[in-house]
């Protein structure tokens, strides 16, 4: 005898956990960028002259996990999206919410953070509007080293996330049919069966396979075609997230962990630190190796379960935030370079200068999305929003309105 199979999400179940922890997860994002404009020793577009050492643990602690998570979010939408739409239906959808906003960003949101970087290297004469010129032409070659992505005379930067999340989601479209074949459909039972220790170790196994034999060979590039160990890690836990995406035991099962995961994750990223700071030769390679993934998952395991517990709920702030959150993204990492541009001059000091910093890159992002590109039916698909219906709906549509959306999607360029 059997037990009976756990049920998945019904189609009109929105996850309004996800959605929180998405918005969440790229406020972590912006602030995280604006730390690496403060933390020593790591290189950025521009660094302070206040730059710290000691915000390299409080940056590294968060570094170890929030992409992956991201990532994880992003399968656990495509999970949702691949229930009603086959290879080409997700291709077709999720290239024009990716592509378009990439192009576009690489055109005209990007290029002032490399003119910004080749000004401040002495590398790239002043003067934006004649940068702009020669980067949009790409005729000339650019001084080594001028700005982060130089050497192919036209930069993505922060916008990497874009190419890699289609790439992947190319991949799990292209071959959909192995994924719902019986196989595959065995192999994400397996996952989503996982329950208690199995379900916080099991999952590092990879991750750790592939940590062991792809790190010292490729390391972290941002070049799509190269950076071989990230997309190893990536990659598989947005296999996870789509795996995991409309089962419910999976999800009610880290929501019971999630304070034996939170108990193990300090554990473990503290065993880290004391190894890292109190030996006076470097620890062994695996050891470190595997902290470092069982510390990834144990995190991203923490956050779901407590997100699950605590943000599945439809939060009025998150419709508005649903919207927001991929303009916000394309728009961030611009908005701290131009507030660095203007703030640095004046010398504010390490604690005045970084607040006003934050102040102005989340007060430029709110004014340019709430008070331009959600209003521009132009501009909505350049920053991954849908085109805002034409005619107003009529009462029976305003009552559809009310009722949960269909699956999960969101204009957020990680879903």
């Amino acid at each position: 005898m059997t037990a009976d199979p756990v049920p998945a999400i019904p189609p009109d179940h929105r996850r309004h956990d996800i959605d929180a922890l998405r918005a969440l997860a790229f406020l972590f994002v912006i602030l995280y960028h604006v730390g690496m404009y403060y933390v020593a020793d790591w290189p950025w577009h521009l660094k302070s002259p206040h730059a710290a050492e000691w915000l390299q643990w409080p940056m590294r602690i968060l570094n170890l996990w929030r992409m992956d998570l991201v990532f994880l979010i992003s399968g656990v939408s495509l999970g949702f999206l691949s229930r009603d739409r086959g290879t080409w239906g997700l291709l077709r959808s999720r290239g024009l919410r990716l592509m378009l906003p990439l192009a576009f960003g690489m055109a005209v949101i990007v290029p002032y953070q490399a003119y910004a970087q080749g000004v401040a290297n002495g590398l790239v004469a002043p003067g934006f509007g004649a940068f702009l010129l020669r980067y949009l032409s790409m005729a000339q070659p650019w001084p080594k080293q001028a700005f982060d992505g130089a050497e192919f005379g036209i930069t993505w930067n922060h916008l990497w996330y874009l190419p890699y999340l289609f790439t992947y989601t190319a991949l799990v479209a292209l071959t959909l049919p192995l994924w719902k074949s019986a196989a595959g459909q065995r192999l994400r039972a397996a996952f989503n069966g996982l329950r208690g220790w199995k379900l916080l170790l099991l999952p590092v196994v990879p991750l750790l396979v592939f940590t062991v034999l792809l790190a010292s060979r490729f390391p972290a590039t941002h070049n799509l075609v190269r950076d071989f160990h990230l997309h190893s890690l990536y990659f598989t836990m947005f296999l996870y997230g789509y795996w995991m995406g409309v089962d419910t035991g999976v999800w009610k099962e880290l929501e019971r962990l999630r304070r034996v995961s939170l108990a193990l994750a300090v554990a473990v990223i503290a065993a880290f630190i004391a190894l890292r700071t109190g030996m006076k030769s470097p620890p062994p390679g695996l050891l470190m190796d595997t902290l470092r993934m069982l510390y990834l998952w144990l995190a991203v395991a923490t956050i779901l379960g407590h997100g699950h517990r605590h943000l599945n709920r439809p939060w009025p702030w998150l419709r508005w935030a649903n919207e927001s959150v991929y303009p916000w993204y394309v728009l961030h990492q611009t908005l701290i370079i131009a507030g660095v541009t203007l703030l640095a001059p004046l010398a504010l000091g390490p604690v005045v200068e970084p607040a006003l910093l934050v102040a102005l890159t989340l007060l430029g992002c709110w004014l340019l999305t709430d008070g331009l590109i959600r209003r521009t039916d132009l501009l909505r698909p350049l920053f991954g929003l849908k085109l805002r219906p034409r005619a107003a709906p009529s009462s029976a549509a305003r009552k559809q309105d009310l009722r949960p959306e269909s699956g999960l999607r969101s204009p957020s360029p990680r879903a």
